[in-house]
């Protein structure tokens, strides 16, 4: 077996056992016999190696708790480094399903890392599974049947509600500071969106690129712009970056900051101090909220590995309840890939993150958390929630029919009022 491909059962990152097998899986029994086999993709390398881990360790956690077994069948995992790279994700899937011969695809992180892994799961029909990805038209005008975003999400679905949270707080008037991404341009325009339908006014909009180690020329724009609100969407260290670069010019309250989840995500608000605190975003994962489902995984989760979990955790760790479940229901055979993936559109979870069920597009409708970070009974930063939107649909409240009419959000489509006019559309 060459050195880069290696058999890991459920635990690379938490060690729960190892289990070693022929790369092709000869005489494998078809059906409901022998192990599960499920594929992870996750960055374990690079940038986003942090959040890799954490998608792992949600995994991992989950099948500690409940034991490696379902219907009576083990279930092995296959856990590959696709180090954020589509070409390597695509190299390391191919090996995964032709030569592993897995059942299902989990992960990745990457939203053009699942674009392009998306194209080869529709041609070679194994079911993929993105907790993580978050890409619009991914479940929306370029959707593929066997691609579920089980414990997933919508990059617009938070910050639809968010806008409209905004407008009712008072703030009239945004200036908008997010990273030239798909990301980007999906988070911001879901707050454009319905911010400027209830009448707010889109002041100024700032693109910056990845990996932004001076915002200082962000910063300087926003005195003068008239904005009783800045919206950001961050991530990574460019969120490290920009929340410390606003505390050191004296912003933080004297201007009104919003951002979107992962800039203020636990990932994070680990490396990040007091110039956090108070600060508000949206997103479907609190980790400070009071429930007995969240707090229970939260408690074990803290056992576990020392530290609150991120929505990276939080989102694997609910994609293998679901999988176990729908898994459940097919009497652990998940070769029927149409019945599986029928289980699959079927389940409904009470997890962590709240009741989750499937949209007849893949996609989630969930509880959106408004969040403001404050200190833990231990003193550790956390997001709790100040206000709380059930079953949000990736569509709000437009329904699919009005929503798929209008382009997905880009750099140059925000969905303002006078965008969708000069369309032919109404705001």
């Amino acid at each position: 077996m060459p050195p880069r491909r290696r058999l890991l059962a459920i635990g690379i990152m938490g060690l729960l056992f190892i289990a070693c097998a022929p790369p092709s899986a000869p005489g494998r029994v078809p059906g409901g016999e022998g192990p599960i086999r499920v594929g992870l993709l996750a960055p374990l390398t690079g940038v986003m190696a942090a959040p890799g881990s954490d998608m792992v360790n949600g995994w991992n956690l989950y099948w500690k708790l409940h034991g490696s077994r379902v219907a009576g069948r083990e279930v092995v995992t296959f856990v590959e480094d696709d180090g954020g790279d589509p070409n390597t994700a695509l190299t390391k899937a191919r090996q995964l399903v032709e030569q592993q011969q897995v059942d299902m695809i989990v992960g990745p992180l990457f939203a053009h890392v699942g674009l392009a892994l998306a194209d080869y799961l529709q041609t070679s029909g194994t079911p993929g599974f993105y907790p993580i990805v978050a890409a619009d038209d991914l479940t929306q005008r370029h959707r593929v049947d066997n691609v579920i975003r089980v414990a997933g999400w919508s990059s617009s679905q938070p910050q639809h509600p968010f806008g409209e949270w905004a407008y009712d707080q008072g703030y009239r008037r945004v200036l908008t500071i997010c990273t030239d991404t798909a990301h980007g341009h999906e988070s911001c325009g879901g707050f454009l969106r319905t911010f400027t339908a209830r009448g707010g006014q889109l002041v100024r909009q700032l693109w910056n690129p990845l990996n932004t180690a001076d915002f200082s020329s962000y910063l300087t724009q926003v005195p003068d712009s008239g904005a009783d609100v800045v919206l950001i969407q961050q991530g990574g260290a460019d969120a490290i970056r920009f929340v410390k670069q606003w505390s050191e010019f004296g912003y933080k309250g004297r201007f009104a900051l919003l951002s979107s989840q992962v800039g203020l995500d636990q990932s994070v608000l680990r490396a990040m101090g007091p110039e956090a605190e108070g600060l508000i975003s949206a997103g479907h994962w609190s980790e400070g909220r009071q429930e007995a489902t969240t707090q229970e995984f939260v408690q074990a989760y803290l056992r576990e590995h020392n530290q609150l979990p991120s929505y990276f955790v939080a989102a694997l760790y609910s994609a293998a309840q679901w999988i176990a479940a729908a898994t459940e229901r097919v009497n652990g055979n998940a070769r029927d890939r149409q019945a599986f993936l029928d289980a699959v559109r079927t389940t409904e979870v009470d997890s962590p993150m709240g009741r989750l069920k499937l949209d007849p597009y893949g996609n989630p409708t969930l509880n959106i958390y408004i969040r403001r970070v404050e200190r833990d009974p231990a003193g550790r930063l956390w997001n709790v929630p100040i206000s709380t939107y059930e079953n949000v649909s990736q569509f709000w409240t437009f329904g699919p029919e009005k929503f798929l009419r209008q382009p997905v959000y880009s750099r140059e489509f925000q969905g303002t009022p006078e965008q969708l006019r000069a369309l032919g559309l109404q705001p």
